[in-house]
């Protein structure tokens, strides 16, 4: 079943990074979240452990539903669905994302244990995941799709401590999670009020303005 959930997880990564259209994007990330819930549940159910189930909670309140549905109703109200904006296209940018999944997997030899591949395959998700947020910070011109790339970076810090030890101690989660919430409000408030001046979000034209 973990299997599962990490094939999810990394299927979505892969979906986000060759979005055109930021709904697709924002969709993307929801159901990347939810396989990363359902990964920390099912962990909180193999440990037994209160704390993990919390957390596991709260990524479903924040990232399943509170942030995408705030992020759609930017979208919608600054009319921004129609193009993401790509430095590079959207089959090259799979490609470098591929590419870099091989050698997140070599990375990963070297730092999961011998004879544990269940935590060699989380590692490999897990740097996949950082990266192809990363990848939407660095070639996507909008500013909502790079919110959304500092978002899923996020999923895949939280992956990778998932698997070492169990995860982060539990008030360093709990204040990852809220850290997370309020930026994502004060970016998504920063968003409205560029678009609403501006007439645009593109961070390219944006640049323009330095002197």
């Amino acid at each position: 079943m973990q299997a599962l959930f990490l094939i999810g997880i990394l299927a979505f990564s892969y979906a986000m990074v060759i979005s055109k259209r930021m709904p697709a994007l924002v969709r993307s990330f929801r159901y990347q979240s939810f396989f990363l819930f359902l990964l920390a549940l099912s962990a909180a159910i193999k440990e037994g452990n209160p704390q993990v189930y919390i957390v596991a909670g709260l990524l479903f309140l924040l990232k399943v539903i509170a942030i995408p549905i705030l992020l759609l109703r930017i979208v919608k109200k600054i009319k921004t669905g129609d193009n993401l904006g790509l430095f590079i296209n959207s089959q090259l940018s799979l490609i470098i994302a591929l590419v870099f999944t091989y050698f997140a997997w070599i990375f990963a030899t070297v730092l999961a244990p011998q004879g544990v591949p269940a935590q060699h395959i989380i590692l490999m998700v897990a740097f996949t995941v950082a990266f192809s947020g990363l990848l939407l910070m660095m070639f996507r011109m909008k500013a909502l799709a790079q919110i959304i790339g500092l978002l899923v970076m996020e999923n895949g810090i939280f992956l990778f401590a998932l698997s070492v030890s169990g995860g982060m101690p539990f008030f360093v989660e709990i204040a990852v999670f809220f850290d997370v919430f309020v930026s994502v409000i004060i970016l998504g408030v920063f968003v409205y009020r560029i678009n609403k001046l501006f007439t645009h979000i593109d961070v390219n034209k944006l640049s323009r303005l330095k002197g």
